[in-house]
């Protein structure tokens, strides 16, 4: 399965559905007093839809790159309305200055970060420069936090939800690559410093309501930041028995049993953001190497496990497309 002009429309589609969408909504929000108790659009002018910050933001990074990827698609003159009336002065002012709160310190640590300087690393890519400087100021605060943060950052999170690090660091990776040549370094060091010791990993997943695979967003993560020629020796250790198919867990897509539960239906997610991993690590590989189908034959089962699903409930419907993107977009390979 591969991304194509079509299926673009159809995940733009669900993303314009969404995207400014106020209600329901989860806030990540530290009450100080009576002031705080405002709407979701009050808070958060540019990011108040799809139900919860993060999403909202990730929703918006599918629309920027599936525009960079095809400009002339049916729902480009949307997309291109869509950032207009999101990226302003006023309300990007107005998320930083939620921000700056006391309260907000935490805010969306890690994976509402990484997702913002993704945002920003895609929207940087387009031709039209406005979009991208407008939002510049909210991915400064954030590339700032990650300076500050990982080098307290004694030990890694290896949960298959939102703290995981290793998936924060993958993706912030672009912008600091393109931007900020010192915090891609720390980010380097430090995904070494939390993982180089790791081998033979067993897989003890997943858990009930992961969306992330711990073991193989690790491998993804170094894949992203280190050299092929220090990564492979790595791997070679870490999952050290794919030619069998072991751990099997790992090659085994997850059931979902209640996609209305939005807990349970993080497990499509993880079948996606596996198929992600594994299409990335395919591409890590050099020469023939029998891994290689292993990798690509379990990618192709866990998109076929959970792409029909995009948008069954909306509670999988105010995200997974965004990861359902990673996974047919991914190219595979390391970043030296």
């Amino acid at each position: 399965m591969e991304l194509d002009a079509g299926l673009a429309e159809r995940l733009a589609g669900i993303a314009l559905g969404h995207v400014s969408q106020e209600w329901p909504q989860k806030l990540d929000h530290v009450l100080t007093g009576p002031a705080d108790l405002v709407a979701p659009s009050i808070l958060h002018p540019v990011f108040h839809g799809s139900f919860d910050w993060h999403s909202c933001v990730h929703a918006h990074w599918m629309l920027a790159r599936l525009l960079r990827r095809f400009p002339a698609m049916p729902s480009a003159p949307a997309i291109r309305a869509r950032f207009d009336a999101a990226f302003t002065e006023a309300g990007v002012a107005a998320e930083c200055a939620y921000l700056a709160r006391p309260a907000s310190r935490g805010f969306e640590r890690p994976y509402g970060w990484a997702w913002l300087l993704k945002l920003q690393a895609e929207l940087d890519a387009l031709p039209n420069p406005v979009w991208g400087a407008r939002l510049a100021p909210l991915a400064d605060i954030f590339a700032a936090r990650f300076r500050s943060h990982l080098p307290m950052a004694d030990y890694p999170s290896r949960a298959g939800m939102h703290t995981n690090t290793a998936f924060a660091l993958t993706l912030a990776a672009d912008w600091a690559e393109a931007q900020d040549p010192a915090l891609l370094a720390l980010m380097r060091e430090t995904a070494w410093r939390w993982h180089e010791g790791d081998r033979d990993a067993q897989a003890w997943e997943p858990s009930g309501e992961d969306f992330l695979s711990p073991t193989l967003m690790e491998a993804a993560c170094l894949a992203r930041l280190l050299p092929r020629d220090r990564f492979a020796p790595w791997f070679d250790r870490f999952l050290p028995w794919i030619g069998a198919r072991k751990p099997e867990a790992l090659f085994t897509p997850a059931r979902v049993s209640d996609r209305t539960d939005g807990r349970i239906a993080h497990l499509d997610g993880l079948n996606l953001s596996r198929a992600w991993c594994w299409r990335r690590l395919a591409g890590t590989l050099a020469g023939p190497d029998m891994r290689r189908a292993v990798m690509e034959e379990s990618a192709a089962a866990h998109l076929a496990a959970s792409m029909p699903h995009l948008d069954d409930h909306y509670m999988g419907g105010h995200w997974l497309a965004s990861f359902a993107l990673l996974a047919l977009d991914e190219v595979g390979g390391t970043t030296a």
